[in-house]
């Protein structure tokens, strides 16, 4: 087995189920030792005992500074250094028309999904300014990068995703700091089994679904989003930096389904808990 990642530190959050599971397997599995992050304590603490030494897991509510802050220093302090700094945590958040968008929702929606990014970028930073390098990875969305592919305030924070990572990056570039963003399509996980199902455990029904609206007719896996995690994580990207990668099987970016997740209205839950999507 290739060690892409060999000798590397990572941090994940949302890391506990979904697709930040996904890459923290995916990272361990090349060489790397994780730090885990999430609110879903004992599934988050079984997955680190799971992989042994190349893994730890710490409590982070990313809509908190001093989680995310306590989280780094998590990692250095446990494994000597932090070369990669991955933001995926997140909620589906605020939902319906938007007339019927209360402002804290608004602010609740876009704390957990734009502002931990934000808070992310800046304490991974804060560690590899003066350590000579690193890379930071954050999960946004095809609603990222085109609209109508989900609620209106998660649009607008994934969008945020992406303009904030691509201004940073050219600031960190200099110092040996890559910045890029991974924007998933429909990818099954609880969440959004959730979503299309009702059911967050009903993982291969959701499949079906998703995957019966793109061209390849498979829905995406945690595991194809961890592998182009891998490859902007790795050396092979030394010279990717401000890039948006779409994963997506071309089947939302170019396909017409603006206004679906308007229509859904009450159906969808509010919040499918802080985890990756």
């Amino acid at each position: 087995m290739s060690q892409r990642l060999a000798g590397k530190v990572a941090l994940v959050t949302g890391g506990a189920s979904g697709i930040g599971e996904g890459i923290v397997r995916r990272f361990v599995e090349e060489g790397a030792r994780v730090m885990i992050t999430d609110i879903q304590d004992d599934r988050g603490r079984a997955i680190a005992a799971e992989l042994g030494s190349a893994a730890a897991y710490t409590h982070a509510d990313v809509a908190v500074e001093a989680d995310v802050a306590g989280a780094v220093d998590a990692a250095v302090a446990a494994f000597g250094r932090l070369d990669c700094m991955v933001n995926n945590a997140g909620i589906l958040g605020a939902i319906g028309p938007i007339a019927q968008i209360g402002y804290d929702s608004w602010h609740r929606t876009m704390d957990v999904l734009l502002s931990s990014v934000f808070l992310g970028i800046k304490h991974a930073a804060r560690v590899m300014i003066p350590q000579g390098g690193g890379n930071i990875i954050s999960t946004a969305s095809t609603a990222g990068v085109r609209a109508g592919l989900g609620p209106h305030v998660y649009t607008a924070a994934k969008h945020g995703v992406v303009g904030l990572s691509q201004s940073v990056a050219t600031e960190l570039g200099p110092h040996g700091i890559r910045v890029n963003v991974i924007a998933p399509g429909g990818t099954v996980s609880g969440l959004t089994s959730h979503l299309v199902t009702g059911d967050h455990t009903a993982l291969e029904k959701a499949g079906r679904i998703i995957g019966a609206s793109n061209p390849l007719r498979r829905a995406g896996q945690p595991a194809d989003i961890a592998n182009a995690a891998l490859y902007l994580a790795s050396d092979e990207a030394s010279f990717v930096n401000g890039a948006v990668l779409v994963v997506d099987a071309a089947g939302e970016t170019i396909g017409d389904r603006n206004g679906r997740f308007v229509e859904m209205g009450s159906q969808i839950v509010q919040e499918a808990g802080r985890t990756g999507l």
